[in-house]
């Protein structure tokens, strides 16, 4: 079966430094299955089926990722998945304290699932897809940040 674990997020869109931590992920697991939190609250640009969509194209030819979205409970979806280790980003110190705050809270509702923070290397730890989405809106060309096809996705939403 081998290793597997989760790495959970919203992918609103999916970036560079996403991708990068995908890539560093799976030379540590044997699967990890990116997790596409459908979070209508948190007011996605993306339908969480486009978000899957772009993750499926961003990773094609990476072995052993599985992309799905989930709803609910992060530690729920880990545990229905058959694993037990969550996945994060850090980027800056700037995020340290929200994600702390998280797996505290995620090590109290399940101990049996431990977080694991990754780094993306430092060419894309200040990315952020909202900066991202904000940094189009006003005219930017973010294609240093995001495949192509996520660059003519934010097109169609944005202009």
């Amino acid at each position: 079966m081998g290793l597997k674990a989760v790495y959970p997020g919203t992918f609103d869109p999916v970036t560079y430094g996403h991708i990068d931590l995908i890539k560093r992920a799976v030379k540590i697991f044997d699967t990890v299955i990116i997790a596409v939190a459908r979070n209508a609250d948190k007011g996605p640009l993306f339908t969480a089926q486009e978000r899957v969509s772009m993750l499926k194209e961003a990773t094609k030819g990476i072995r052993g990722v599985v992309i799905e979205d989930f709803d609910g409970l992060v530690v729920n979806y880990v545990r229905k998945k058959g694993s037990s280790v969550m996945i994060r980003g850090l980027r800056m110190i700037s995020d340290f304290e929200y994600e702390f705050q998280m797996a505290l809270t995620n090590r109290k509702l399940a101990q049996d699932i431990e977080t694991i923070f990754m780094m993306p290397s430092e060419s894309y730890c200040y990315l952020s897809s909202k900066l991202i989405k904000e940094a189009f809106a006003l005219g930017a060309d973010v294609k240093a940040f995001v495949p192509g096809f996520v660059t003519k996705a934010l097109a169609k939403k944005l202009r």
